[in-house]
């Protein structure tokens, strides 16, 4: 089997990348071949055969016909433009976010046989007026363009899939906490940063109150939500190609709590509070709460807790707690 990653670059998708080379099969076919598709890769790439690195612009056709050859049976299609920067540069997040997926998906029309495609779509499908508990029925109202440009994509991978082009499956991720490295763009930075930059030894001042919930889900979760919606048969999904992913509710709050158990108070006590309205902004409009029995009867699993979220950041990265 050969498979694309496109964002293979960045941090989740080169976490998929090495859980699948490690992994040696997917969909119980032995993979061949996995190319990473990105802007820029990670300095430490594995010494694999199986891997190749292919640098360039998904929003640019000639790119994606290049990255997408006819043989590619499964693609795992996670680059964009986050929230905070698709919300202030309309037309990248319009080439990027919505121009990408087009050349994608037409480029998986072109292969050999409908490959198998998940989509990593986002929780900021909702918006405005929620109930305080959102289900499986409750109907998308973006209130960012980031989030509508995630919606389109969504009906674009369900259409293609109605039509036989492709076998598609898109996922509405929660926050991902924590991710290492740098803060980005994303709107939501600010949930994986209060946990971060304490830990490195770095003050942090935390744009939000100290009450704002976020529905979140680990990067090990994120990882096997993607091999796991992947490997599910068609049968399993029907014509509904698209799930709200389980997570937990936490606040500020008791992230900063959870820590303080976890490293101390003097780790706890470099957080600071400065209100940044346009982060604020949007993310008042995101949900808080859902309850997802379709993810869970389809076997998507929750983090049992922000503790073990904190604990198995700590392991995966090697972050010395004093």
């Amino acid at each position: 089997m050969k498979i694309v990653i496109t964002g293979g670059g960045g941090f989740i998708g080169f976490k998929l990348a090495k859980a699948l080379l490690a992994r040696g099969t997917l969909a119980a076919e032995k993979i061949a071949r996995l190319t990473l598709v990105d802007q820029a890769f990670p300095s430490d790439l594995p010494k694999d055969a199986r891997l190749e690195a292919l640098a360039g612009d998904i929003s640019d056709p000639a790119f994606a016909a290049r990255a997408i050859a006819p043989d590619t049976g499964s693609v795992f299609h996670l680059a964009a433009v986050v929230s905070g920067a698709a919300e202030a540069d309309f037309d990248l997040g319009m080439r990027v976010n919505l121009k990408g997926i087009q050349n994608v998906l037409e480029q998986a029309r072109k292969c050999a046989r409908p490959p198998r495609l998940v989509f990593a779509s986002s929780v900021a499908a909702f918006g405005g007026q929620l109930p305080h508990v959102l289900d499986d029925s409750t109907t998308p109202t973006p209130q960012t363009s980031y989030g509508s440009q995630k919606v389109i994509s969504e009906y674009l991978v369900s259409d293609y899939s109605r039509k036989g082009y492709i076998d598609g499956r898109s996922l509405r991720l929660p926050t991902v906490v924590v991710r290492p490295g740098k803060a980005n763009a994303a709107a939501s930075s600010f949930a994986s940063a209060v946990v971060r930059e304490p830990l490195n030894g770095v003050a942090y001042e935390c744009p939000l109150p100290p009450e704002t919930g976020v529905w979140l889900l680990s990067p090990r979760r994120v990882v096997e939500a993607f091999i796991h919606a992947h490997d599910l048969p068609a049968a399993k999904w029907g014509p509904n190609r698209v799930v709200n992913l389980p997570g937990i509710t936490v606040t500020i709050a008791e992230m900063i709590a959870c820590l303080e158990k976890i490293a101390g108070a003097k780790t706890a006590k470099r957080v600071s509070w400065k209100l940044d309205p346009r982060i604020d902004a949007i993310v008042k409009t995101w949900p808080v709460r859902f309850a997802t029995p379709r993810a869970l009867a389809l076997g998507f699993k929750a983090d049992p807790g922000i503790e073990a979220v904190i604990r198995d950041y700590i392991a995966d990265e090697g972050v010395k707690v004093s």
